[in-house]
């Protein structure tokens, strides 16, 4: 039995690693969009990346490893039952049941894997990817300026570099800023340099050998001003702001929703949001189960298929929650039942298909 156990097990792992790998590819690849765009206009190093996607994987896991463990489960016996090797083990007397041990075991370690994870990863799930980047790279946070076209850094402000020489380095810098509108001004210099103050949210120039010239009200009169050296800085637009709202207590959304009668919809779903750190998880546990006589069904359908299947089967648990949170909202069903609706429809899916299964 225990030579059972490990061979089960290996059909397992290796659908699961592959199935687990390009999940997370998928949902990187929406994600990785965006923080190219950071690198390309930011300037941001390849060390910064790894540490973003280091700090991003938790909260990805948790979504990918419910679905890898149930196309995993769903690929293995769907193999197992076509190469008739389980109409073998049923016939030396091994029961369905003992067959589904491994698989429960399995299922109850992507589980653990799973409720680790999500409270783990919790102070990055309710964080975008620009301002997790952020926080992470703003020491090396510098501005991006291409040479020979016009650059705009922030709002109201204008930056000219021009092409430098072939062999050379760039020289000259135009600025037009026009930040405050009452006071615009255009700057120039034959060199500069950059300057970053992350913990004040400062970034900007430092100009050498330039002029400002300043255009008051009076259209007749010009102000100009030469310099030595001179520090222009610009504040960080709030899009950089890292600052990661505070998630409500239990007891705060408890009081919001005595005080509205229990009719606050937002609250309502915040409530079920929180029944479902638990809920969620447990959706692994039964969706591994559900795999194995999923798969005994399908067993014409291949890896490839039995992939397909695990995401058509996902769907339908995401609709399942639109149902349930659709029952919350409309009063007709509480927050904890709505969380646990679509894994109590999973479950009784899962023992239906099962008894079929070992009947056969």
């Amino acid at each position: 039995m225990r030579l059972l156990d490990r061979y089960i097990f290996k059909e397992l792992m290796i659908p699961f690693t592959v199935s687990l790998g390009a999940l997370c590819f998928i949902v990187f690849t929406k994600e990785m969009l965006r923080l190219v765009e950071l690198i390309v206009s930011k300037g941001v190093g390849f060390m910064a990346v790894l540490n973003i996607v280091a700090h991003l994987m938790p909260s990805f896991l948790v979504l990918t490893l419910p679905i890898a463990c149930l196309v995993s489960s769903i690929t293995a016996f769907g193999r197992l039952s076509y190469d008739k090797e389980l109409v073998a083990m049923r016939a030396a007397g091994v029961s369905l049941l003992r067959i589904a041990f491994p698989v429960v075991i399995f299922s109850f370690l992507v589980f653990l894997l799973t409720v680790y994870l999500s409270q783990w990863g919790q102070p990055w799930s309710n964080v975008s990817l620009k301002k997790l980047a952020i926080s992470l790279i703003k020491d090396q946070l510098t501005i991006a300026l291409d040479k020979g076209v016009f650059n705009e850094p922030t709002p109201g402000m204008m930056i000219y570099v021009p092409e430098p020489a072939e062999g050379k380095k760039a020289e000259g810098i135009f600025i037009a800023d026009q930040r405050d509108p009452s006071k615009p001004l255009i700057v120039t210099a034959h060199a500069f340099s950059m300057l970053q103050d992350p913990k004040q949210k400062q970034l900007g120039f430092r100009l050498f050998d330039g002029t400002i010239h300043a255009i008051p009200r009076d259209i007749t009169q010009h102000h100009q001003v030469t310099f030595g050296t001179y520090d222009l800085k610009m504040d960080l637009p709030s899009t950089f702001d890292d600052s990661t709202p505070e998630r409500r207590g239990y007891d705060y959304i408890v009081q919001q929703l005595d005080e509205s009668g229990w009719r606050d919809s937002n609250a309502l779903r915040r409530l079920m949001e929180y029944y479902k750190d638990l809920g969620f998880p447990v959706a692994t546990l039964i969706l591994g189960i559900l795999g194995l006589p999923v798969g005994i069904v399908s067993k014409r359908s291949g890896r490839m298929g039995g992939f397909a299947l695990g995401i058509l089967i996902m769907v339908g648990f995401y609709l399942l929650n639109v149902v349930g949170e659709f029952l919350v909202t409309t009063l007709i069903l509480h927050p904890f039942a709505g969380a646990w609706f679509p894994n109590v429809i999973l479950l009784l899916i899962t023992c239906f298909l099962f008894y079929r299964a070992s009947q056969h």
